[in-house]
């Protein structure tokens, strides 16, 4: 069954509101759209959204590397050779992740709807659900107590707080979640690369007691390695984000005395599932825990990464709420959200339908 035609758009799919995180603040949202078609009118979709902070390479300088003649070359194949395609796409479009993640996920899409089954079933579905995190950005305690309080009451049971600007404002703004919610909501952090080794210490130190589930990325992306003798407790708690783009990068963090023992893994980040699987793979081999996080995202490729989430044994959080605070979107389904869980709709594919 060959590819009939492959096509990409910018989509801007706008935020309905505005957040803070360490290093930015984020207004608006644009995806790169990629459909691919099959001679049988089967299509597949994939999406993406690079972080030029984190990958190097924004939507712009992919869309411009994404040219007709380099997608040219996935016309006419046969996606029955799934694996060459998805090696096609890793080798002929290095560098850009955002290139790759979108080919990678369309891929998948096209070639589980023509097998007829879920990409979760393709890989062997081990986990039925989870509960995914929503995010809270850097804000004063007032808002923060007041945006907390529209998730929980929407039934959403874990909360991810973006810290990293003040050590003492972050510690602040946790006590008073705990204050006012009690131990019931999960909390975890994120410092997004805005603590140093001595504040990442101080804040475990100083909210012992406030039962926080895990810290994302703590430290400057190159300066993980520092948190290696941390004691171990305080390790088991630290998600490593920016410092684990792919599995070179794992392989790199459980050589010798790991300074995380969870790995937070992003299709935007390692270039789509095929990669994710070689980092969960990884992380499986050397007890690892693994998070699934996003970046602002179409459901689309929110998504691709339930489905390889809930593929993965070792998978203990997902943070896949990329797309709930989009304006709008190309498409619908994808999965299930209820009381603040997400499930996997029993439908070929990714289980999309487009607008």
């Amino acid at each position: 069954m060959k590819i009939k035609s492959i096509s990409i758009e910018k989509a801007n799919l706008d935020l309905t509101r505005p957040y803070t995180i360490a290093y930015k603040t984020v207004d608006s949202v644009e995806n790169i759209i990629l459909r691919l078609e099959l001679e049988n009118g089967i299509f597949g979709l994939g999406a993406s959204n690079p972080s030029i902070y984190v990958v190097g390479t924004d939507i712009e300088q992919t869309l411009a590397f994404m040219t007709e003649e380099r997608l040219s070359i996935f016309k006419g194949r046969d996606i029955r050779c799934f694996f060459d395609l998805l090696g096609l796409a890793y080798s002929e479009f290095k560098g850009y992740a955002g290139a790759q993640v979108a080919l990678d996920i369309a891929l998948h899409d096209a070639f589980a709807q023509y097998l007829g089954i879920p990409v979760a079933g393709f890989y062997g579905q081990k986990i039925k659900s989870l509960p995914t995190s929503v995010t809270i950005g850097i804000m004063d305690v007032d808002k923060t107590l007041a945006e907390a309080k529209e998730y929980l009451d929407a039934g959403f049971k874990v909360l991810k707080v973006k810290l990293g600007k003040s050590l003492s404002e972050d510690i602040d703004r946790i006590k008073a979640l705990r204050n006012t919610y009690g131990n019931e909501p999960i909390i975890r952090i994120d410092a997004n690369q805005g603590w140093t080794k001595d504040e990442t210490i101080r804040f475990f130190e100083q909210t012992g007691s406030l039962q926080i589930e895990l810290v994302e990325q703590p430290v400057k992306a190159d300066s993980i390695l520092q948190l290696s003798d941390l004691p171990e407790d305080f390790k088991a708690l630290v998600a490593a984000d920016e410092s684990l783009v792919n599995s070179l990068d794992a392989e790199r963090l459980v050589a010798g005395d790991s300074p995380c023992g969870i790995f937070n893994i992003k299709l935007m980040k390692c270039g789509g599932i095929h990669e994710a699987k070689k980092i969960a793979d990884v992380a499986e081999r050397n007890n690892i825990d693994l998070m699934w996080g996003c970046n602002d995202e179409s459901i689309i490729s929110i998504a691709a990464g339930l489905h390889a989430a809930l593929s993965s044994p070792n998978t203990k959080y997902i943070d896949l709420d990329g797309s709930f605070d989009l304006a709008k979107d190309v498409v619908s389904g994808g999965f299930e959200l209820k009381d603040g869980y997400l499930s996997l709709l029993n439908k070929p594919g990714l289980g999309l339908t487009a607008l």
